[in-house]
């Protein structure tokens, strides 16, 4: 019997992520290349199957991630599903790299995202949006009795301010929680390109 697997892909940040689950969301297998870059990508799902092992027709839906993050990282990891998706029978879903990162939190709808955009500058994900903010205002604004997903970076301009155990680090990794998201989304990568252009979150912190 033929089985119906899922295809996470995570472009935005440092390196990719790759990961194939069942419909249940049982890890099947799992890459991170922190170093890799968009031109591996074939290579790499070569690899995630072979360690499955699965078959690519096994493969129904896809999830990608659409930023923000990697400009070049996102065109590659999006153009590349949707060559997957149009060579199969594949349902293809995108999702904010910022809500995406919020269901490593115990309760996602809870919790914010802070991942650093570039020095003086934070990508920040909450219940109100996703804004680009400067350090000041990103202080100004966050409340320290939440529950913070952040990356390296996040982690240590809030741990002096923020509870230890309310702080989730991600390296990069981690995407299985991702598949949470199958439940919540509908196919829908038929996206505006200009979702993922640098200026998406270049507008004032106010």
């Amino acid at each position: 019997m033929t089985r119906s697997l899922d295809l996470i892909l995570d472009t935005s940040r440092q390196g990719i992520a790759m990961g194939l689950y069942s419909a249940e969301g049982e890890t099947i297998s799992e890459i991170f290349e922190p170093d890799a870059r968009g031109e591996n990508l074939e290579t790499l799902l070569d690899r995630l199957l072979e360690k499955g092992p699965a078959a690519l027709s096994e493969v129904k839906r896809l999830l990608v991630t659409l930023g923000p993050g990697s400009f070049t990282g996102l065109r590659t990891g999006i153009a590349f599903g949707q060559g997957l998706c149009f060579s199969g029978n594949r349902a293809l879903y995108g999702v904010s790299t910022l809500k995406a990162l919020k269901t490593l939190s115990q309760n996602p709808e809870a919790a914010s995202v802070i991942l650093k955009a570039r020095p003086g500058y934070w990508y920040l994900g909450n219940e109100s949006g996703e804004f680009f903010l400067s350090t000041e205002t990103l202080l100004e604004q966050i409340d320290v009795k939440n529950y913070f997903v952040c990356d390296a970076d996040a982690w240590a301009l809030l741990k002096e301010r923020v509870k230890e155990d309310h702080l989730i680090l991600s390296r990069g990794s981690e995407i299985q929680p991702f598949t949470r998201l199958f439940s919540e989304l509908t196919p829908n990568l038929v996206q505006e390109a200009n979702y993922i252009q640098p200026s998406y979150f270049q507008k004032s912190g106010s």
